[in-house]
């Protein structure tokens, strides 16, 4: 009886740290600035990738203010394997393997913005795309390899593998519909996510989302249709 006892408290302990769930219409919220507050999400796949394509939804009023983390994949050869970046000079920061390229914006975005970004190592080529649009493509760590078993971190910016987080490197604001591919989506495939269809992300999918929150972070329903 004892041990039956003490396996359904583990039990309990596990799936109150652990969430598995559809996040359908649903936002993770960062009501404030902190070093302590993020998501960690687990990965269907810890394999090696040769080609990626993250999209998601972010949502917040820093972007006139100061620079902020989008998405940090981080491997245990480098904190910035995967990185996506607003710089408040009006510059998205794409980074792969520690390499980075810049993509400017006309406007700063002030409501709910749409982000899809793809690389592939057999060409360098990455492509991303603001709210179904896309920006002119450029080359980027040809030939590279994204390591295996990454930390992937919602709402701060790894500096070391699953940590050394910056207060004034955080996301405060909202964000959802976080998928991840380990291929390119075509044109045509990033339009059907932009428009709310579904392609069966293999690495991250929102709708079997596996992830731990940890501080100040909320789910709410989403702001955005």
């Amino acid at each position: 009886m004892e041990k039956l006892l003490w396996c359904l408290l583990i039990m309990i302990s596990f799936s109150q740290t652990f969430g598995h769930e559809d996040m359908f219409k649903k936002a993770f919220v960062f009501p404030k600035e902190s070093d302590t507050s993020y998501v960690s999400l687990e990965a269907e796949s810890k394999k090696p990738l040769n080609a990626f394509t993250v999209c998601l939804h972010f949502y917040t009023a820093l972007s006139t203010i100061r620079s902020f983390s989008v998405f940090s994949y981080a491997t245990k050869k480098n904190s910035n394997d995967i990185l996506i970046f607003w710089n408040e000079d009006k510059q998205y920061t794409f980074g792969v393997g520690g390499a980075e390229v810049r993509f400017m914006v006309s406007e700063i975005p002030e409501a709910p913005t749409h982000i899809c970004a793809s690389w592939e190592s057999a060409t360098g080529i990455v492509e991303f795309w603001i709210d179904g649009k896309p920006k002119v493509r450029k080359s980027l760590h040809k030939g590279y390899t994204v390591g295996p078993d990454a930390s992937i971190i919602l709402g701060q910016e790894q500096d070391s593998y699953g940590g050394d987080f910056d207060a004034k490197q955080s996301l405060v604001g909202d964000m959802g519909d976080v998928n991840m591919w380990d291929f390119v989506l075509s044109p045509e495939q990033i339009n059907t996510v932009y428009v709310g269809g579904t392609l069966s992300p293999n690495i991250l999918n929102w709708r079997a989302l596996n992830y731990k929150a940890q501080g100040d972070v909320f789910i709410k329903p989403q702001l955005w249709s």
